[in-house]
C-alpha cells in the first residue's frame, strides 16, 4: 500500500500540486497589487488545503474560540515539518502574515509572491533593519491581520522542539500584541525534514489562551517561557523535550 501511495504521490498528486502552486503564485502576485491582505491569504489558504486533500492529510484545529477574527495577534508555533505551513495557512481561520527571513524573498517567483502578499521580511543584520521590520509590520497589522512565527527558526531534525530564539518574542514586545501559542502535533510524522515523501495522517493544531501585554508591554523572556510551556503541554512527553541531545549526537545547531 505504501508503494502504491508513492506512485500516486509523485505521478498524480505532485503534478496537480505543481499546477495549483503556479496558479496560486500568479494570482497572489497580480491580486497583491490591489489588496495584499485578501489576495495574500485566501488563495494560499485554498492552495494549502489542496496539498492536504491530495496527500491524505487531515487537520483538526482545537480551541479556535479562544481567538477573535477582529483582533491582531502574534502566533508562535513549534515547527515539526513542512506541513506546518499548510495546516496553519489552510485551517487556522485567521488572516495573517508570515514573519520570515529576508533571504527567502530572493527565491525566484516565490519571493515575489511573498512580497506581494505582504509577508514581513526580517533583516537581522542591523539595528536599522530590525527597526524597518517593526515599522513595516505595524502598518500591516490592522483589521485583525496577525503574524505567525516559528521561534525555533527551522524545522526539527528529530521531532523534539529546538530551543526558542528570543528575537521572535522581542518583536512581539515591539508590536504590543497578544501572543498566542500554537501547538502542532503530527506534522513530523506526515513529512519530517529528512524526506520529501508524505505519510498520510492527522495533524492537530491546539490554540492556547492569548497572553496579553501588561501595562508596560510584554516581558519577552517571560512570554517566551510561557509560550514554550503551553506548546509543550499538549505534546507527547518525548516531543515536548528540548532538542539538546540531538545537537550533541548529530551536530545540529538549532539556532541557525
Amino acid at each position: 500500500m505504501k508503494y502504491l501511495f508513492r506512485v500516486y504521490q509523485w505521478l498524480i498528486a505532485a503534478p496537480l500540486i505543481l499546477v495549483a502552486t503556479i496558479v496560486t503564485l500568479t494570482v497572489v502576485i497580480i491580486g497583491g497589487q490591489f489588496d495584499s491582505n485578501w489576495w495574500g491569504y485566501y488563495p494560499p489558504r485554498l492552495w494549502s488545503r489542496i496539498w492536504c486533500w491530495l496527500l491524505g492529510v487531515k487537520v483538526e484545529v482545537r480551541n479556535r474560540e479562544r481567538i477573535n477574527k477582529e483582533t491582531s495577534y502574534v502566533f508562535v508555533a513549534n515547527h515539526q515539518g513542512a506541513f506546518d505551513i499548510f495546516s496553519i495557512y489552510g485551517y487556522i481561520g485567521h488572516n495573517f502574515k508570515w514573519l520570515m527571513r529576508k533571504g527567502l524573498g530572493n527565491i525566484p517567483l516565490i519571493g515575489l509572491a511573498c512580497r506581494c502578499a505582504g509577508h514581513i521580511m526580517v533583516d537581522t543584520h542591523s539595528a536599522g533593519g530590525l527597526k524597518q521590520t517593526v515599522a513595516d509590520a505595524k502598518r500591516k497589522l490592522d483589521r485583525g491581520v496577525s503574524i505567525v512565527v516559528f521561534p525555533e527558526g527551522r524545522r526539527t531534525d528529530t521531532g523534539l522542539m529546538a530551543p526558542f530564539k528570543a528575537g521572535a518574542f522581542k518583536l512581539a514586545t515591539e508590536f504590543g500584541l497578544p501572543v498566542v501559542p500554537l501547538t502542532i502535533d503530527g506534522s513530523y510524522r506526515v513529512m519530517p525534514r529528512s524526506t520529501f515523501n508524505v505519510t498520510p495522517g492527522k495533524i492537530i493544531i491546539t490554540i492556547h489562551d492569548p497572553i496579553p501585554p501588561g501595562e508596560n508591554g510584554h516581558d519577552s523572556e517571560a512570554v517566551m517561557e510561557a509560550s514554550r510551556a503551553a506548546i509543550a503541554s499538549v505534546l507527547p512527553e518525548e516531543q515536548g523535550r528540548e532538542e539538546t541531545e540531538s545537537k550533541t549526537h548529530h551536530g545540529t545547531d538549532a539556532q541557525q
